[in-house]
């Protein structure tokens, strides 16, 4: 599978960056995909790095369940565990729909634009098939809504608990096409957002949410040795 890796500059400190970046983006897109031997070796032939900022990568890939290592077998890329899903959901759940009805009191005119615009630019992404920069607007989206509530260590806490999660929304994406409930949700939150309407902004942030309790079945009987 080949992974998206990006021109690298800089010092030191930059290569690691680099490094855990980039090999954390290609595990949540899937070209690193569950289950998958991952050695040292592999990496350096990938990245052209040397053996250090790897095994610093790998410490902090393992820290956020991404790869597990195995006595005596190696390195693997973890496999998805609906559990982990579950959890992150709940805790998206919880807090995006508290957050939501606040944004219907605090966010301004110019706030409500940009979700609109990023809502415009999902519908582009959607017309021309693009699951990977869709998944980026829809984290934008979610992003928006929580940190224009001014909750930035929220937002920094939902991701730090959303690997998992996020995995399997990407693989949604990738392999059903059909967004159009997706969009029309986002849609129907700005409109709630904008009419300053609570109730229904809360209504449909959890139904938007709930979405993955049904696409999860579907989903691991498509591509069962992704999960644990």
């Amino acid at each position: 599978m080949e992974l998206h890796v990006e021109a690298l500059q800089g010092n030191k400190g930059l290569i690691r960056d680099y490094v855990h970046q980039t090999l954390k983006k290609n595990i949540m897109e899937l070209r690193l995909e569950p289950g998958r031997f991952i050695s040292e070796k592999d990496v350096i032939e990938m990245l052209q790095v040397s053996r250090t900022p790897i095994r610093e990568a790998f410490v902090r890939l393992s820290q956020e369940e991404l790869i597990e290592t195995v006595p005596q077998k190696g390195s693997f890329i973890s496999l998805i565990d609906l559990q982990h899903v579950e959890e992150s959901r709940f805790i998206r759940e919880t807090l995006e729909s508290a957050v939501v009805r606040e944004a219907c009191a605090v966010l301004s005119t110019e706030q409500v634009m940009h979700l609109q615009n990023l809502l415009n630019l999902q519908q582009l992404c959607a017309s021309e098939h693009n699951y990977e920069r869709l998944f980026e607007l829809d984290e934008e989206f979610h992003q928006a809504i929580v940190t224009g509530c001014g909750k930035i260590r929220t937002w920094t806490m939902i991701q730090q608990m959303s690997t998992h999660y996020n995995r399997i929304r990407f693989l949604r994406l990738a392999s059903n096409t059909d967004w159009e409930s997706i969009l029309n949700q986002h849609q129907g939150i700005v409109q709630a957002i904008r009419d300053k309407n609570a109730e229904q902004a809360e209504r449909i942030m959890k139904e938007h949410l709930s979405m993955l309790d049904i696409d999860k079945t579907q989903l691991k009987e498509k591509y069962p040795t992704y999960f644990k």
